[in-house]
């Protein structure tokens, strides 16, 4: 029972896996998206619910393998020489569980980085731009403003 059990186990850290993977590839298609010349932010949008969704799953992962585990965590502490074999390769899937996640995050920290950047930029255009409108409103109504004066003062001395 309790090998049906560590099999159930590696599966769902294979399955972890999988998921994991395909959020760095949704990563790198974001990080692609911000190092384009012109920024698609529904491409974007679209990612991120994706990421959501896969993050989900990972959760719910994570709380299954948790409850299994704990069921056949006393088991296996018991008999630590009759599962060796099997509780090894669950030691190596947690291995790369544990790497994946790190690189998940160093990719989620370099796209934060880009996305705050490009969000600077667009504020500093938008910023720019106000101040452009404004130079050239203020001139439109001083302009305006400024008919022909006719002089105030004549010479009448010819």
């Amino acid at each position: 029972m309790t090998g049906n059990y560590l099999t159930l186990l590696e599966e769902s850290l294979k399955r972890k896996l999988q998921a994991m993977a395909e959020i760095q590839a949704y990563n790198l298609r974001q990080q692609e998206i911000f190092q384009a010349e012109e920024v698609d932010l529904d491409k974007f949008d679209e990612y991120m619910a994706e990421k959501q969704n896969l993050i989900e799953k990972l959760t719910s992962l994570d709380r299954g393998f948790e409850s299994l585990y704990e069921k056949v965590a006393e088991e296996l502490k018991e008999n630590r020489h009759q599962y060796g074999a099997q509780i090894r390769t669950l030691q190596e899937l947690i291995t790369e569980v544990t790497e994946a996640g790190v690189t998940i995050q160093a990719q989620e920290a370099r796209n934060k980085k880009m996305i705050e950047d490009f969000f600077r930029k667009e504020r500093d255009n938008i910023r720019m731009n106000r101040k452009t409108s404004k130079a050239a409103i203020d001139y439109y109504k001083n302009m305006s403003k400024s008919a022909v004066v006719m002089p105030q003062f004549m010479d009448s001395k010819k």
